[in-house]
């Protein structure tokens, strides 16, 4: 009779572990966004600090609370919440009053995550959401934009386009360096560039949903005539294509899907930009696609070996 110990276990799935744990990969997208963190200070001052401080405590806050009222376990040790803290801030004004920034980011908490049931389960990008919220509810202090160093109230580089103001526009220099009028996070394009090779270095993101994204923008706005360079630096295409576009649990899980989903991302965003009533387009593009998710990833999964492709 073999005696032999039976080697074969068998268990449940998942059956191939990562030393990468949810706390290790936020730490490394707050390392990334340092670099746009601290040209935020720089070009705006402390007014940027006060509002970055109130969207992170703010965000804290609500995802201690948020759960304990909703009976779910707290998960504020995933540094989750910091980085949608981060994110809101990077996506508003220096100018914002502070109550209405703690209101946009307690938004992204409970209803952009915890309403969906926490970490993993939302369906948009958190920050998103409280953005949106945002330009929804208070869209004048959204959209009041100053100088940097200087702090007079001017409009974006996109606003003087959309608008035909007779304003000077910025260089291209000025747009890759961040001395322009924008929000937080969207004025150096070279730091957010810096931070999204890092987490491509990392391997915390895939290299198709940012460059099919900006490759899009690109190309769309050189054929109807704009200026691609312009586009690609202006605004908050950077900080979404790095940052937003590819979050983890909003974006397709396909490598095809993921590609559709930037060039989605892209259609979106010129199409807003040039024929839209608002001169920015990322926000409402990235939450557009993220609702296509689930459906991209119905049609782009590969096939099971040996099995017939099913016909709608």
């Amino acid at each position: 009779m073999n005696t032999q110990e039976n080697l074969l276990i068998v268990s449940s799935s998942p059956h191939l572990h990562s030393a990468n744990k949810v706390s290790t990969a936020m730490r490394d997208v707050c390392i990334a966004l340092l670099p746009a963190l601290v040209g935020a200070v720089y070009f705006f001052g402390m007014a940027a600090a006060t509002v970055i401080l109130t969207c992170v405590i703010t965000a804290l806050l609500s995802e201690v609370i948020a759960p304990k009222i909703m009976h779910r376990e707290v998960t504020i040790s995933d540094g989750s919440a910091v980085v949608t803290g981060l994110l809101l801030a990077f996506c508003l004004p220096s100018t914002i009053p502070l109550w209405i920034a703690a209101i946009g980011s307690a938004v992204a908490i409970i209803i952009g995550k915890q309403f969906f049931g926490g970490l993993g389960c939302n369906i948009f990008n958190p920050a998103l959401i409280g953005r949106a919220f945002l330009v929804a509810s208070w869209p004048v202090a959204m959209t009041t934009w100053v100088t940097p160093l200087d702090g007079v109230t001017t409009a974006t580089p996109l606003g003087i386009i959309k608008e035909g103001l007779s304003e000077q526009l910025p260089s291209l220099g000025q747009l890759f360096m961040g001395n322009v009028a924008g929000c937080l996070g969207e004025t150096s394009a070279l730091a957010l560039i810096v931070g999204g090779l890092y987490l491509l270095y990392k391997g915390h993101i895939d290299w198709r949903i940012p460059f099919s994204y900006l490759g899009t923008v690109f190309v769309v706005t050189a054929v109807v005539g704009a200026d691609p360079l312009f586009h690609l630096l202006s605004g908050g295409l950077m900080l979404g294509a790095f940052f937003m576009a590819t979050d983890w649990v909003t974006t397709p899980i396909t490598k095809k899907g993921r590609l559709l989903f930037g060039v989605g991302c892209g259609l979106l965003t010129v199409l807003i930009r040039l024929m839209g009533g608002y001169p920015e387009g990322v926000c409402y593009s990235i939450l557009l696609m993220n609702l296509a998710t689930p459906l991209i990833d119905r049609y782009t999964k590969a096939r099971v070996f040996g099995g017939v492709k099913k016909h709608a």
